[in-house]
């Protein structure tokens, strides 16, 4: 199965920065389209999860570091006993 690669597509992970400023091309007078407002206040919803979701994955993947340091000291003392 072929994915599909536009030219316009990001390149890279996904950021709050990136999604905030992302363009989208506009409408042409008398042509149906998205509302550039709609657009925006989208852009900024998904931009806030984005960016939530990277916080609490920094934060899970600290504690993660901290369990396994905390565990190599207590292997290490149970070893020396």
């Amino acid at each position: 199965m072929a994915v599909y690669r536009s030219r316009n597509a990001l390149a890279g992970p996904l950021t709050p920065g990136r999604i905030r400023e992302l363009p989208l091309p506009r409408t042409q007078l008398g042509r149906r389209g998205y509302r550039p407002e709609d657009v925006d206040a989208l852009l900024h919803r998904l931009a806030c999860e984005v960016g939530e979701r990277a916080r609490r994955l920094d934060l899970a993947q600290e504690e993660n570091r901290r369990l396994k340091q905390a565990l190599r000291t207590w292997q290490t003392s149970i070893r020396k006993e």
